[in-house]
C-alpha cells in the first residue's frame, strides 16, 4: 500500500532496534510534546490557558525544565501558580461548616481540586491524543499491509504495558481471522522476546561468577536496560 503520512511514525517505530516499538513511538511523541510546550507555543494565549489549567506531571515538568528555556519556564510556572492560587481560594470558600460529631464530613473542596490537579498534565494529554491514533494505525496496517505484518512479526516484542494495550484493543479493531492471527502473533513475539531478554539477564548474572569470568558476554552487556524496557517501558538514552 502507499504509505500515508499518519502511518510513517508507526512503520518507523517498528523498524527501530528497540525492545518495544510502541515505547519508541511514544518516546518520539513525548519529545515532540515537550519541545512544543517550551517552543514558541508557550506565548500563545490558548496554549498558556491550557498549561495554566492542567499543569504538568512530575516527569514532564522535569523534562520541560531540562529544555533550558529558563524565561519560558518561569512564565509558564508563574501563570500556572496564579491559576492555582485563584482556584484554591475559590475552593476554600466552598468548604462546609463543621458538622455534628457523628456526621461524616464531605470531601474537602481544596483537597478535591488538588487531587484533580495531580492527575492532570498538558504534555500527557497532548501525547495521549496522538498515541491512541497510532495504536489504531497499528491495527489498520495489520489489516491492509502485508509488508507491515512481516515487520510486526519480526519485531522484538513489547513491554508489559503496551502488550496489554494491544491485546485489549485488538477485539475493538479486528475481527475474525485477522483478530485470531493478530493475538497469536502478538502473544508469540511477546513471550519469545521476554524469554530472550530474561536469558540475557541470567547470563549477565553468571558473568559475576568466577567460573564464567573467561566466558564471552554474548548479548548480555546491555541486558539490564533492555529488561527495564520490557518490564517498565524505560528507554535509556545513549551517551
Amino acid at each position: 500500500m502507499k504509505e500515508e503520512l499518519y502511518t510513517i511514525p508507526v512503520n518507523d517505530a517498528f523498524q527501530t532496534e528497540c525492545e518495544c516499538p510502541v515505547c519508541a513511538m511514544r518516546e518520539v511523541l513525548e519529545q515532540n510534546a515537550v519541545e512544543y510546550t517550551m517552543g514558541p507555543s508557550y506565548m500563545e494565549d490558548d496554549i498558556r490557558m491550557e498549561t495554566d489549567r492542567m499543569g504538568f506531571c512530575q516527569r514532564h515538568m522535569k523534562q520541560i525544565s531540562d529544555q533550558n528555556n529558563k524565561l519560558g519556564l518561569a512564565l509558564v510556572v508563574k501563570t500556572h501558580m496564579d491559576k492555582i492560587i485563584k482556584d484554591v481560594e475559590k475552593a476554600g470558600g466552598q468548604r462546609e461548616k463543621p458538622k455534628g460529631l457523628f456526621k461524616k464530613p464531605s470531601q474537602d473542596p481544596v483537597s478535591s481540586y488538588l487531587k484533580e490537579l495531580e492527575n492532570s498534565c498538558f504534555v500527557c494529554s497532548r501525547i495521549e491524543n496522538s498515541f491512541k491514533r497510532y495504536i489504531a494505525t497499528i491495527f489498520y496496517l495489520w489489516k491492509q499491509d502485508a509488508a507491515f505484518r512481516k515487520i510486526y512479526e519480526g519485531s522484538k516484542g513489547f513491554c508489559n504495558e503496551h502488550y496489554r494495550i494491544l491485546i485489549e484493543e485488538a477485539p475493538r479493531e479486528l475481527s475474525g481471522s485477522n483478530l485470531t492471527e493478530f493475538l497469536a502473533v502478538t502473544d508469540r513475539i511477546y513471550l519469545a522476546n521476554m524469554r530472550r531478554v530474561r536469558d540475557d539477564v541470567e547470563w549477565f548474572i553468571n558473568k559475576f561468577d568466577y567460573r564464567y569470568q573467561d566466558a564471552p558476554w554474548k548479548n548480555s552487556r546491555d541486558a539490564l536496560p533492555r529488561a527495564l524496557t520490557k518490564l517498565n517501558g524505560i528507554i535509556e538514552k545513549e551517551g
